[in-house]
């Protein structure tokens, strides 16, 4: 069975993720937690999903409403007055997979613990099944879309801007462009039907899949382009000259106009950061959203985001918002051309790179690595990898979770440095593998 990450459960769609699997979830979650909301995004297995875990919800007694076809964001924020939600997606990844993300009330998703409790009540194969005249109850909800419009409405200003939004065939075609056109922008939507396959382009919003977006904007003469994933927890931009704008700058952008004194961020977030924001406290957490907005929360820091494309803006939301990050951006460009912010932030040169090695060998590999690394001088944080601060510069190592490559990433204010920084903790991991 799969098991949870930071991201929920997550594979491939009839193979990992399977309607078994959502029927039994969804029996645990009714007995757990009784009231139950479900959205899903456009993908081609996201119906089947959704129906068998409400059905597993009804099965066990508990109540199930359907919210349909939503964003990620749009459904956390609807989970208030629910036991819980479960979102049906698996967000960037291709078309192939599928998921489920689960959510408290409060718009947080479930943390290691809840996230325990669930596999431990899977692992244990014991599912409630209530009497025929005690099965639970099913609605449907087709208001949150507007509800999140509404609350977001609320908070931002006008803005009379011509914007191009790339909803990548997912699910913020519901709701972004429906919502930037309220506040009184010029609004272009490519790839804005909502289909599964993902036709127009990969779900995941980079630099190499927002060509379309990018040449639309300069063809159109759009003040700016706004790029959303499969289920709209991430937003990225292009400029008004079509230049791609991602999650470090996005991110330094948002924290400087946010942060007073906290923000949480993952661990390979710029050090740029630190130097935007002198007086705030930063702190750093694995990667994935949910331990961000776990930190943002027990901190009660005034943002928090990764590189990735994610914006916690615990004001509005602890689930990472998309949609609200795109109507934000729009109020900044409506004052001032993204590109003015962009200069006044600093770009430092990082340098990437990977390493094979035998997975037979991980165990002793891992255990030389960290012996090699925690030699070298520098501050050293393994919340997630190995993370080392130099007064300079900082290097960040990893494992893959993906594939059998040691990932290696540093940054420092200039290219020497971050050069120099690679090839010390390049010549650890080598020397370890």
């Amino acid at each position: 069975m799969p098991r949870f990450g930071s991201s929920g459960i997550r594979g491939l769609a009839n193979v990992d993720v399977t309607p078994d699997l959502a029927l039994r979830v969804g029996q645990v979650l009714g007995d757990l937690y009784g009231d139950v909301v479900v959205g899903r995004d456009p993908r081609t297995t996201s119906p089947m999903l959704a129906c068998a875990l409400l059905a597993g919800v009804l099965s066990s007694g508990g109540h199930g409403t359907d919210a349909g076809l939503v964003s990620t964001p749009t459904l956390a924020r609807g989970v208030a007055g629910y036991g819980c939600g479960a979102m049906i997606t698996a967000s960037h990844n291709p078309a192939p997979y599928n998921g489920i993300k689960l959510w408290n009330p409060d718009g947080m998703a479930f943390d290691e613990t809840q996230q325990g409790e669930v596999e431990a009540a899977l692992d244990g194969g014991r599912f409630r099944r209530a009497a025929w005249d005690g099965v639970g109850r099913l609605q449907e909800r087709h208001d949150l879309v507007e509800r999140h419009t509404e609350a977001i409405l609320k908070e931002v200003g006008t803005a009379k801007l011509r914007v191009v939004v790339d909803c990548g065939c997912g699910a913020t075609a519901t709701i972004t462009p429906f919502l930037l056109r309220r506040m009184g922008c010029e609004v272009l939507a490519i790839h804005g039907q909502p289909d599964g396959r993902f036709p127009g382009r990969d779900p995941e919003p980079t630099e190499a899949n927002l060509a379309l977006l990018a040449s639309t904007v300069r063809a159109t003469g759009a003040d700016l382009g706004v790029a959303h994933d499969g289920d709209g927890d991430r937003m990225v931009a292009v400029d008004r000259d079509g230049a791609f704008v991602g999650g470090d700058k996005l991110l330094a952008l948002f924290a400087k106009r946010e942060v007073r004194s906290g923000l949480v961020v993952s661990v390979d977030a710029s050090m740029v950061l630190e130097d935007l924001l002198p007086k705030a406290k930063v702190w750093r957490t694995r990667v994935g959203d949910v331990y961000v907005a776990q930190e943002v929360k027990r901190r009660g820091a005034d943002f928090g985001g990764e590189p990735s494309g994610t914006w916690i803006f615990p004001k509005a939301s602890l689930c990472p918002d998309g949609v609200y990050a795109a109507a934000r951006l729009v109020s900044l460009v409506a004052e001032r051309p993204l590109a003015a912010y962009l200069r006044e932030i600093p770009t430092y040169p990082i340098v990437r790179g990977s390493l094979p090695y035998p997975l037979d060998r991980w165990a002793a590999i891992q255990e030389r690595l960290d012996a090699a690394l925690r030699a070298l001088p520098a501050q050293l944080d393994v919340v997630d990898g190995w993370r080392l601060r130099f007064e300079d510069g900082w290097a960040l190592v990893r494992f893959s979770g993906t594939e059998p490559k040691i990932r290696l990433l540093a940054e420092a204010r200039t290219e020497a440095r971050a050069k120099e920084i690679y090839g010390t903790v390049l010549s650890s991991a080598q020397g370890a593998s």
